[in-house]
């Protein structure tokens, strides 16, 4: 009984907001208001197709990157395995090779031609791209739009992307198929682990920074940019277009929309709010005096429950749907492409004058490249300028230059170890032709502490905090300062 008034309740307050939403939203059949014509980007479609192009070319070449490597994984378990029970090498890795092939060629030939419907997870952007497409195409004379051809070069492109992302999810099914079946005679074979370990926990791994790979490209498809949000407004404005959606968009189709959606013919026979009023009412009529109280102490640990519910989705999968969570502390760096693993930063410090060198400040410019999540390592450069002997004696001159190489290292929080190793001109030049003397140029070894502080800036990221000993200062002529403390700013 307190189950069944649980269920009509959440079930009303569903249909009344869907059915309220859909009145507000969409026009009945038929009545389609007048569109006006509508200036639209004419890049657009080039963007589009270069975008899903750019995609297709990464997510094909990771695809095909990975089935190769479980497959000389399974190769190299196979030939341990056979030195020690050649039958179950034999079963277990029957046709395995075969089907990694066919799978990374299907990558590289699939061109979506053969048509079906889309499946996996729905993606709201990518959906409202593919109506655009399709809306495009019939050439609608409410658009200007620069000829058709570019229309289907661009649909056909999207619809090549969006085959290959199912692809990947197949290659990810059997991956996890095969994960599943070569740990289930691990756990059954206690001599198994010595010679398939190392592998059946290296092919985890890579399925998971696979399954991560997957899941940004998918994000990056469904993240308009500013162009592509700007087409999608110009459109959404046009009831023409809106009709168009509610009949062939891909949400549409999942819930079965009917044709008169949204319009009061496509209210007959639902229930009227009295009529679930007086429902809900004899039900709590029925539970006695404390009805009332035992339905709003139901609800309340239902939303409690579905609340927990909530939290552990996105706790477990960011809210995307693959739910494939590691037994190793992942390195987040490998799913980026080169460019974003790296980081940009400047830096300078001032040393006061003494008996052999005025006071010099270097500006310095570096390059990152993060090896994981609590590493990196890079190099850079730095211009020595001088600012004379003193507040009465300004002279700005150039003092040298300086060419940096660095590594830091996660200690704890925003503290890292920092290392590194410097060549450093220190005397003043006038020409290029004076630095390619390297016996001039000074060697330096640096070791320390790092100290990084969050900035809120459109400039800068962060602010970093360097205490450096350079100890080959010792064996300088004339010796150079030891302690070093650097100011930079990651950009």
């Amino acid at each position: 009984m307190k189950g069944t008034i649980s269920f009509c309740l959440l079930l009303t307050g569903l249909l009344m907001n869907v059915c309220t939403q859909g009145q507000s939203a969409i026009q009945p059949d038929g009545v389609v208001a007048d569109d006006k014509t509508a200036p639209f980007p004419s890049r657009f479609l080039d963007r589009i197709r270069r975008k899903t192009a750019d995609l297709d070319q990464q997510l094909s070449r990771q695809t095909e990157k990975c089935l190769q490597k479980m497959a000389r994984r399974e190769a190299r378990m196979q030939q341990k395995l056979n030195a020690v029970d050649p039958a179950a090498a034999k079963t277990l890795f029957a046709g395995s090779a075969q089907q990694y092939a066919a799978l990374a060629q299907k990558m590289q030939q699939d061109t979506g031609s053969r048509g079906g419907s889309i499946s996996g997870e729905y993606r709201p952007y990518t959906d409202s791209l593919q109506g655009m497409l399709g809306f495009l195409k019939q050439g609608m004379p409410a658009v200007k739009l620069p000829g058709g051809a570019a229309v289907d070069g661009a649909q056909r492109q999207l619809q090549t992307l969006q085959a290959k992302m199912q692809d990947a999810e197949q290659a990810k099914d059997y991956i996890r198929q095969r994960r599943q079946q070569i740990g289930d005679y691990i756990s059954q074979h206690a001599g198994a682990a010595g010679a398939l370990g190392k592998q059946y926990q290296g092919m985890k791994e890579d399925l998971y920074y696979y399954s991560q790979t997957v899941r940004q490209y998918k994000e990056m498809l469904n993240t308009p940019d500013k162009l592509e949000a700007q087409a999608l407004s110009v459109l959404s404005k046009l009831p023409a277009f809106q009709v168009f959606m509610k009949r062939n968009s891909q949400l549409a189709g999942l819930l079965s929309l009917p044709g008169n959606y949204g319009s009061t013919q496509s209210l007959a026979g639902l229930q009227t709010r009295d009529q679930v009023s007086a429902l809900i009412n004899s039900q709590v009529a029925a539970g006695g005096a404390g009805g009332a109280a035992a339905l709003q102490a139901n609800l309340q640990s239902a939303q409690s429950q579905l609340d927990g519910y909530k939290n552990k989705l996105s706790q477990l999968a960011r809210g995307s749907g693959d739910i494939d969570m590691p037994d190793f502390k992942p390195n987040n760096q490998k799913t980026k492409a080169f460019w974003q693993r790296l980081e940009y930063g400047v830096n300078f410090q001032t040393t006061r004058n003494n008996y052999y060198f005025p006071t010099v400040s270097d500006l310095g410019l570096s390059v990152g490249y993060k090896l994981g999540n609590s590493s990196t390592a890079g190099f850079g450069a730095s211009y020595k300028l001088g600012w004379g002997n003193g507040i009465n004696h300004v002279v700005l001159s150039s003092q040298g230059l300086g060419l940096r190489s660095f590594v830091d290292v996660k200690l704890k929080g925003s503290f890292f170890v920092s290392g590194g190793f410097e060549y450093n001109y220190t005397t003043p030049f006038h020409s290029v032709q004076q630095l390619r003397r390297w016996d001039d140029w000074t060697r330096s070894g640096l070791i320390g502490i790092s100290k990084t502080i969050s900035v809120k800036s459109r400039v800068f990221k962060k602010t970093k905090l360097q205490l450096l000993w350079d100890f080959l200062s010792y064996q300088q002529v004339p010796k150079t300062k030891e302690i070093l403390f650097r100011i930079g700013y990651t950009l």
